[in-house]
């Protein structure tokens, strides 16, 4: 099986990297966190008009009708430069639970970029993210679907994912024991692949600071060292990479063990970005707990991404079970 995408996909996937590297994302994403979300909804636009949000849309209504690997491919370079919003709910869960309820004529407006949606699913994600900022709020309890308000607001680890406890108000579908493992599965994966980018991101981040910083009359980067502590990222990232393609792969085909493959995505992803984090961390001594430096943008997104959508402990149970047949 070939778990790398396509040249088509990679071609798209480098569209998105040019796209987000022209921006100063690090403000946009500070300017939301801050409550000021229109440079945020700009960047969101501009995704847009490349056909990002409208990926997981059906054909039918007005989306690509993409595949998962699709998905994962524009994901990546999201979390490389950080992109604030619900970029996971709106991207990979909306399709999955507003198709066939009085909603589903919304993923043409998700797809065309002009609506965000936020999701609570308990009790793997109990809070909505950005709910405050989102077009429309819903939440999937007890087997029911439905619109959602701001019930109290929370404080994140990360200020550019803002909280929220949400209560349902209007009905709009069933959501079954089928649909709601679906949704996790993609909002899972989606986030897997957020977080090998951000992971990415880190490594740069920490690569580029060794390669300037001195200490005792050297570059820090010569010291062997500190190079054996990048070069395990670099392969955390490397082993990562491939399982979260496999798994998009997997779950397009529909596959038995595709809960199993997204589940050993997430926990490759999780424990890559982690490393990735503490060693850039590390790397860049006390300057790098200064909030004012843009790498706090990435742990910080790292450490709040490590238990979104299962948190590690119930997807290393679920690849356990999968492998023991418990």
């Amino acid at each position: 099986m070939r778990f790398g995408p396509s040249a088509e996909q990679r071609s798209f996937g480098q569209a998105v990297e040019s796209l987000l590297s022209a921006a100063d994302v690090p403000a946009a994403r500070r300017s939301w966190a801050a409550g000021d979300p229109a440079a945020g909804q700009a960047l969101w636009g501009r995704l847009a008009e490349l056909g990002v949000t409208a990926l997981g849309v059906p054909e039918e209504l007005g989306g690509i009708g993409g595949t998962p690997l699709d998905l994962v491919v524009a994901l990546d370079p999201i979390g490389y430069h950080g992109i604030p919003g619900p970029v996971v709910e709106s991207l990979a869960v909306a399709p999955i639970l507003l198709a066939g309820t009085s909603e589903s004529g919304l993923l043409e407006r998700v797809a065309e970029g002009d609506a965000r949606v936020t999701f609570a699913l308990p009790p793997h994600t109990p809070y909505a993210v950005d709910a405050d900022r989102a077009t429309h709020v819903f939440l999937a309890a007890d087997g029911i679907l439905s619109r959602a308000t701001v019930a109290r607001a929370l404080t994140s680890v990360d200020p550019a994912r803002r909280l929220a406890e949400v209560r349902a108000t209007d009905e709009v579908g069933a959501v079954g024991a089928a649909t709601a493992t679906r949704a996790l599965d993609h909002a899972a994966l989606a986030t897997s692949a957020v977080l090998v980018g951000a992971g990415r991101r880190l490594l740069d981040e920490a690569v580029a600071y060794a390669g300037q910083r001195r200490q005792f009359g050297r570059l820090i980067g010569e010291y062997q060292a500190l190079k054996h502590l990048l070069a395990d990222v670099r392969v955390a990232l490397d082993f990562a990479r491939p399982l979260v393609h496999g798994a998009a792969l997997e779950l397009g085909a529909g596959s038995a063990v595709a809960s199993r493959d997204v589940s050993a995505a997430k926990v490759a992803a999780s424990d890559a970005a982690h490393l990735a984090a503490r060693t850039a961390l590390q790397v860049h001594g006390a300057v790098g707990y200064t909030l004012e430096l843009d790498l706090s943008l990435w742990l910080l997104q790292v450490r709040a991404l490590l238990g979104v959508w299962g948190a590690p402990g119930f997807h290393r149970a679920r690849v356990h079970d999968h492998l023991t047949g418990a």
